[in-house]
């Protein structure tokens, strides 16, 4: 791959579809190894515009509007950032062969919902899962819950992000909430739901397993050390890197990501999320790009997920190493603003090990991410602390007008 110089006819284009506070982080990577970086959103002032050389705003589920765009831009790559997007327009593109799609088309055209995942998990690769079934009416939702899964059990829309649309139900009273909410918070209503039976385990992992060239150009998988992580209502609120776990599970997680991120293909990161119990291990899903309980490597890898995800898509060495233990808290909007001001940083910034990274969005929301902070210590147990108190500081207001 040549890399030339950016805003010039020698530069070597890549554009974001998504550029939020992960996107942000990876165009910072890129930028650093000499990358014109373009970063699309539905929204303006997205985190990831701000840092870019360009930004546009468009809807990436159009596939009208996404062509042109690409048209337009000609990146010598796209780098999907969230689910949201016109992939099978992602197909025709990168089969006209007019841009490489990372990892591949394929795979983020699989990977942007859930029915198409877990069917290439269970039914092709035949990995351990969760019991599951799919349901496209309330009727079916209610026959897939009482005749196959039971209660307890958890729904989620086909597709979504950041656990949004995620419902544990427990009483026949919560199917009809659940499925509502499921449409309401989906990045695209298509009108069919997962429902899964509900795995006794001891934790739950984020692996991040990177595809990369090796020296003597084939591809090769690495793996970062496990990150533990704990979730409210399908969403991150913080995590920990190394996660502890016996030799069996990590051999069987690593086996399992392999499996999955063979198939998919390409070249990149991968954060594959993984049930634990024991040593007994169950694939849960997986995204083909930085994953947001991975922030915590910003301080506990020599490489961080963007920095790896970045070389590994340029078809640079990587180095996955861990560095030393750290944890992540999420810093949550807590009101609803538009361009809110923070307070608190020197505090939060005064705890030992600690470092803050505000996202930048323009709008606050009650339980929207802002930032997230961070920190390391001898255990992880301490740097969970260091980091929740530091989180724990920053407060949103409401700027004066």
């Amino acid at each position: 791959m040549n890399f030339g110089t950016p805003l010039s006819s020698s530069a070597l284009r890549v554009m974001l579809l998504g550029s939020g506070e992960l996107g942000k982080e990876l165009i910072i990577a890129l930028q650093r190894l000499g990358v014109e970086t373009i970063a699309v959103d539905r929204y303006a002032h997205a985190p990831g515009q701000q840092v870019a050389h360009r930004a546009h705003v468009i809807d990436m589920s159009d596939a009208h509007a996404l062509r042109a765009l690409v048209e337009m831009e000609k990146p010598h790559l796209i780098v999907p950032e969230i689910e949201a997007i016109a992939t099978a327009e992602l197909l025709a593109i990168e089969s006209e062969g007019l841009c490489q799609v990372i990892p591949s088309a394929r795979a983020a055209h699989l990977t942007m919902n859930r029915a198409g995942i877990r069917r290439l998990a269970a039914e092709t690769l035949h990995l351990p899962t969760s019991p599951y079934r799919f349901a496209d009416s309330l009727d079916s939702l209610r026959d897939a819950i009482h005749a196959h899964i039971g209660l307890p059990c958890i729904v989620k829309p086909v597709m979504s992000s950041s656990g949004k649309g995620q419902s544990r139900i427990t009483r026949e009273e919560d199917i009809p909430i659940a499925w509502d909410y499921a449409a309401e918070a989906a990045r695209v209503d298509y009108g069919e739901v997962i429902v899964e039976g509900i795995v006794d385990f001891d934790f739950e992992i984020t692996l991040l397993t990177v595809r990369a060239l090796a020296e003597k150009g084939q591809i090769h998988t690495a793996f970062c050390a496990p990150i533990g992580h704990r979730q409210v209502n399908g969403d991150y609120v913080e995590s920990w890197q190394p996660q502890v776990m016996s030799a069996a599970a990590l051999t069987r997680a690593r086996y399992i990501a392999q499996q999955v991120t063979d198939n998919l293909g390409g070249y990149g990161i991968f954060g594959v999320e993984l049930f634990v119990k024991g040593d007994e291990v169950w694939f849960s899903e997986v995204s083909p790009r930085p994953h947001d309980t991975g922030m915590v490597t910003l301080c506990t890898q020599y490489q961080n997920e963007f920095e790896l995800h970045a070389r590994a898509i340029l078809g640079l060495p990587v180095d996955t190493r861990l560095r030393e233990q750290g944890a992540s808290a999420v810093i949550y909007g807590g009101i609803t603003a538009d361009a809110p001001s923070y307070q608190g940083l020197a505090e939060a910034l005064a705890v030992p090990c600690s470092d803050v990274r505000l996202f930048g969005k323009p709008n606050a929301l009650p339980a929207r991410r802002m930032g997230v902070a961070l920190a390391t210590a001898e255990s992880t147990g301490i740097a969970r602390e260091r980091a929740g108190l530091a989180a724990s500081r920053v407060h949103l207001f409401q700027t004066p007008r």
